[in-house]
């Protein structure tokens, strides 16, 4: 597995992060994995949406001190 990609977001505001995601998403191979940093709280609940909806995996969100990790693997 490659070194995974971090989309550092902190600071960014809905929808930027999610952007961010799917910005990085186009750039990374099939099962590679990227992990979101966000401190935007409406991330946790769009980022998991929009995987489901276009159908990659989330990996992980955890919640440490204000910023949300979401990790992601690109599946198609």
């Amino acid at each position: 597995m490659s070194d995974m990609k971090v989309v550092d977001a902190r600071g960014s505001f809905c929808p930027g992060p999610l952007m961010e995601l799917i910005a990085a998403m186009k750039v990374v191979g099939v099962g590679d994995e990227l992990e979101v940093l966000s401190t935007d709280k409406g991330s946790a609940e769009d980022i998991p949406e929009w995987i489901k909806k276009v159908g990659h995996t989330l990996v992980s969100s955890v919640e440490e001190g204000g910023v949300y990790r979401l990790r992601v693997r690109k599946t198609k």
